[in-house]
């Protein structure tokens, strides 16, 4: 009789476990179903963004610490566009190597709506210009903290956007590309 009631013990916890991984499953469905009317892309495609995004910020990373070149284009050094062009070559972009050929690509974000894999633009050393002058890949995004990677004089490194009076200063505009087309 013992046995018989923990038998009985186990069935319902089954079947309770089975109730609420169901309703977990039936949440995150809905979920989706929101989040496509919120943004109009489907959230297979949000996902399939996000992990290549994730695999060129991974990339750009294992050349950290590569020295600045003056228009270098390979991993023995890269100036600021080079290193974007050689990173998102990698997976089949073709940007061009200019800074301010690359800002007229994609489509404009607002700062404040900024995600990794999002290009951000600036003035080069010189403040008074209006031109663009300077690349950089936002590659993480936190209440504190927009980190961007980009090859600069002390050679590739991340920044935090929000504490750097320099390139906060020269900030031009962020863009997005579309990551969509499974190049």
């Amino acid at each position: 009789s013992n046995m018989q009631c923990r038998t009985l013990t186990v069935k319902y916890l089954l079947l309770f476990v089975c109730t609420l991984s169901l309703n977990s499953f039936a949440q995150s469905v809905e979920n989706e179903v929101n989040l496509n009317q919120i943004t109009g892309v489907s959230a297979d495609t949000l996902k399939k963004n996000s992990e290549q995004v994730d695999q060129i910020i991974s990339f750009a990373k294992t050349f950290l610490g590569t020295p600045y070149r003056y228009a270098g284009t390979t991993p023995s050094g890269f100036d600021c566009s080079g290193f974007i062009s050689f990173v998102f070559g990698n997976f089949g972009f073709s940007l061009i190597h200019s800074s301010y050929g690359m800002a007229e690509l994609g489509a404009t974000v607002k700062l404040a709506e900024v995600q990794p894999g999002d290009l951000l633009f600036f003035k080069g050393s010189n403040i008074n210009s209006t031109q663009v002058g300077h690349v950089a890949m936002v590659t993480e995004v936190r209440p504190d903290a927009i980190l961007f990677i980009h090859s600069a004089t002390g050679g590739v490194m991340i920044n935090n956007f929000k504490t750097s009076k320099y390139y906060i200063s020269r900030f031009i505009k962020a863009k997005r590309l579309d990551y969509g087309q499974g190049r």
